[in-house]
């Protein structure tokens, strides 16, 4: 395959402003031996480079008129237009086998244009992000995408001795990341697992892992606490996961009640929807995440508090809350178009939640496992009388998802 037809590296600019950068950008890639074509992803003014790809082709995939898209007044509608052309156009040119990776530089239009069309690339599929935003609050941008965020320091406004560095390293890590081969090591032979854990259900969730890749499965592991549940989602829909171990469902108490780890409206759909095997509990669902106390809004003045740490202060789900939470695992799990068991520990569900714990409250686990029951329909609920981080506990949840799932294939 010639380097015109080979897949390339897609530059991401406003090139009204940042046309200089981005053409530095695009003449070290291909330096480093990278095919590269540059995008323009600008509102108004006149490009300072010529682009491969126009903005007009950018706002037309938004499905925009171009004409009047000159006229907005509005830069942010502007800007969220360029946004939504440039996912579509990265999206389709991935899917034609023309694209190799995504790299982008820019203020907050740039960082909301690039990582707009880096979050509508799969996983695995190279992303770096030059930003004068990325030493903050990124999350906003990244979401649960694979997105590399280098810090552009200075200003992005020129080439000069602190930005020719930066702008350097990010064509060299781009370059590498589309040339270099991956690692050969990667386990792609093992069925994958994911599972998802909080510090207060560690113990259960290590000790099933252990099962799982006894038995030859491959486990990753998500950190429950707003993006890693949506992480796995994603995940599970782009077909990568073939079973869930979904001890902790703590996420959804957070988005029922108002806590800060929510992984939104979303969560615990994806494998009823892909009918993947899965088996759900409710680790966690005793309580609801802020970070210092000062941050827990006035109307839950009266409730429970646990200082986890010094950043996190965790508040008591009620029975109440609890018939929500229960409703809602209960619903979703039914949806399942494949196998799946909710496990339910009737000792207790987190390290703080069990006889003489700080949330011990028999009354709402009561009321989360009758609302699951009430609305699980034909799903298996299966009653443990253990706590959750009890070996027994765990070694149950992974000895029933492996009886799900497809043969493990030798590791050897």
């Amino acid at each position: 395959m010639s380097e015109q037809n080979s897949p390339a590296v897609y530059v991401l600019a406003t090139l009204d402003t940042k046309g200089i950068e981005a053409g530095y950008l695009v003449d070290r890639l291909r330096q480093c031996g990278a095919n590269s074509r540059l995008v323009d992803c600008s509102c108004q003014g006149e490009p300072r480079v010529r682009p491969d790809i126009s903005r007009e082709k950018i706002i037309t995939a938004a499905s925009a008129n171009p004409a009047s898209f000159e006229m907005m007044h509005d830069r942010g509608a502007a800007v969220a237009a360029a946004a939504a052309g440039a996912a579509a156009l990265m999206a389709a040119e991935y899917a034609r086998g023309k694209l190799a990776g995504v790299l982008a530089l820019g203020g907050s239009a740039g960082t909301t244009i690039g990582t707009a069309a880096m979050r509508a690339l799969p996983w695995g599929v190279p992303k770096v992000m030059v930003s004068t935003l990325a030493s903050g609050q990124v999350r906003h941008f990244v979401g649960h995408k694979d997105i590399f965020m280098l810090n552009s320091v200075a200003d992005i406004a020129g080439i000069n001795r602190l930005s020719r560095p930066v702008l350097d390293q990010a064509a060299r890590a781009m370059a590498g990341l589309v040339s270099l081969p991956p690692d050969a090591s990667s386990g792609r032979d093992k069925s994958l697992v994911a599972a998802t854990m909080f510090g207060v259900t560690t113990p259960c969730v290590e000790h099933a892992r252990a099962v799982l890749e006894k038995a030859g499965y491959e486990v990753v592991v998500f950190h429950a606490t707003g993006a890693g549940g949506e992480a796995m989602e994603s995940l599970i829909r782009e077909g990568l996961i073939a079973g869930v171990l979904d001890i902790t469902t703590t996420e959804l108490a957070d988005e029922i009640v108002g806590g800060f780890l929510s992984a939104g409206p979303a969560r615990l759909s994806a494998a009823a929807e892909c009918g993947i095997p899965q088996v759900v509990s409710v680790g966690a669902t005793d309580m609801v995440n802020f970070y210092g106390p000062a941050t827990v809004p006035a109307r839950f003045a009266d409730r429970k508090f646990h200082r986890h740490n010094a950043n996190v202060t965790l508040m008591r789900t009620t029975a109440e809350e609890n018939l929500q939470i229960g409703a809602e695992i209960g619903r979703k799990v039914a949806r399942s178009s494949g196998p799946a068991a909710i496990l339910f520990p009737l000792g207790g569900v987190s390290a703080i939640d069990g006889t003489g714990a700080p949330f011990d409250d028999p009354a709402a686990r009561r009321a989360l496992l009758a609302a699951i029951g009430a609305n699980r329909q034909q799903v298996e609920l299966v009653q443990l009388d253990c706590h959750l981080n009890d070996p027994a506990f765990a070694e149950a949840a992974a000895k029933r998802l492996i009886e799900m799932l497809p043969r493990a294939r030798s590791s050897d």
